[in-house]
């Protein structure tokens, strides 16, 4: 008999309370939301077994999207069924929403005051020390041959000097990876994620047996994958129809809504498209705002790609036409949220029952590697355009025959903002110290350095 017994034996009541646990827990992007999840629900509750959460993860890393709240829905789906996973997802996404929606407010109407402007000042500085780590990190475990190497520089030549969108790069790298490898190559093939042996999948509450809810349903799916098209495309059709696809909150829908489907890699990998379009197409940031949104989301509980509300949230402030502009950013910032965060949702319950049938394949898997190591390449560009905006208070566009460069006018570049970013670095490189308090004394930092300047 399983250690914790049947799966309906978990009491719903003491399932909220655990994924509300891991809400509140989830700090330190997927990599640390990831190890929350496994550390509560495979090692402490043994709801879930080693082998089974590690199928589930490796399944929700090939879907767009933040994996961490996917693999949320998924092992709530799994023990709960329908309703385990709704609740397992929006409370993942709960926590944050609502810090980083006020954390929007203070910035939009106290963001002139030193306390603020140091408090944002320091944030700048430790995000892009922390992009530069998740870089790293990303990096050693994805290119581990020359062959992924030169997808990654590929990736990185692509978006920043030729100025490719990022969907095409992230298409171009799973086809690349998965011709190559249902013709015999064996350079996109790294295997799936490792881990410990925490438990076994007999030993847990879910057992070794696929849950009755859980086996392959064609009419379940159809009629699950319906419901959440209509709550996903429904409001985006509506807004279209009645606003006019040139009002900023039909923009922020379908923008977002194409993001939704697009965003492979992880927060890090997608924020460098959302920074370009938000910026430079569509006016809603300027680019030190992109920074501090990244700094609200590093330092919330919550998926990183959350930062993507912060975006929202301003460009509904700045177009608000004839509502008030705090009202228009606030609902703006529902809308974005909604749209991202709903076909997460839909990707699980559509696809979950069928996962079986993507366990063992190859070629998929080389599609997955070779997006992987594209997503390094995307991530070393968002860091450099990190730095440049963030060091410099001019840049400049060199422009030739396909392609661009921004390039940094060094007479505007930011001495306190150097010295603080290299403290960061060295914090987070150097001696270790964990992100949470390397923001901390950055924003501290920020601060004092704000309040000596005035």
């Amino acid at each position: 008999m399983p250690l914790n017994g049947p799966v309906h034996a978990i009491p719903f009541p003491e399932a909220l309370r655990v994924w509300l646990r891991v809400a509140l827990l989830s700090f330190g992007g997927p990599a640390g939301q990831i190890a929350v999840m496994h550390r509560i629900l495979v090692e402490e509750k043994r709801w879930v077994g080693e082998a089974r959460f590690l199928h589930a993860l490796n399944y929700c890393m090939l879907l767009p999207g933040p994996e961490a709240q996917q693999l949320a829905v998924y092992l709530g789906w799994l023990l709960h069924r329908t309703k385990g996973g709704l609740v397992a997802g929006t409370l993942f996404v709960l926590p944050g929403f609502l810090s980083i929606l006020a954390l929007s407010w203070v910035y939009v109407l106290l963001g002139d005051l030193t306390l603020v402007e140091g408090l944002f000042f320091g944030l700048k500085a430790a995000v892009l020390a922390i992009v530069l780590d998740a870089l790293v990190r990303i990096g050693r475990r994805a290119l581990k041959n020359n062959v992924l190497v030169g997808t990654a520089v590929a990736a990185f030549v692509a978006i920043f000097v030729i100025g490719l969108p990022f969907p095409l790069i992230v298409l171009g790298a799973a086809l690349a990876g998965f011709v190559a490898t249902r013709a015999g190559s064996t350079a996109f093939r790294l295997g799936g994620h490792g881990g410990g042996a925490a438990g076994s999948d007999a030993g847990s509450a879910l057992g070794e047996e696929i849950p009755a809810h859980a086996r392959p349903n064609v009419a379940w799916s159809l009629r699950v994958a319906g419901i959440c098209l209509v709550l996903w495309l429904g409001p985006v059709v509506v807004l279209l129809l009645a606003l006019g696809a040139d009002d900023v909150f039909s923009r922020i829908a379908v923008f977002f809504s194409k993001m939704a489907v697009v965003s492979f890699g992880g927060a890090y990998a997608v924020l460098a498209y959302v920074a370009q379009a938000a910026v430079e197409t569509y006016g809603w940031l300027q680019p030190g705002e992109m920074l501090d949104g990244l700094g609200m989301a590093e330092t919330t509980p919550g998926p990183l790609i959350m930062v993507v509300q912060f975006v929202g949230f301003m460009g509904a402030w700045r177009e608000a036409g004839g509502l008030d502009p705090l009202l228009a950013a606030t609902l703006a910032a529902v809308l974005t949220t909604w749209v991202t965060f709903v076909p997460c949702f839909l990707w699980i319950f559509l696809g979950a029952p069928f996962i079986e049938r993507l366990r063992d394949n190859k070629a998929l898997s080389g599609a997955l590697s070779a997006v992987t190591a594209a997503v390094v390449g995307v991530i070393a560009n968002l860091a450099l355009w990190f730095a440049l905006h963030s060091l410099f208070a001019e840049v400049r566009i060199w422009r030739g025959p396909g392609f661009s460069l921004d390039l940094p006018v060094p007479s505007s570049l930011d001495p306190a903002a150097l010295v603080l970013t290299a403290a960061a670095v060295l914090a987070i490189f150097r001696f270790g110290l964990g992100m949470i308090w390397t923001l901390l004394g950055c924003v501290v930092a920020g601060m004092v350095w704000v309040g000596l300047a005035r």
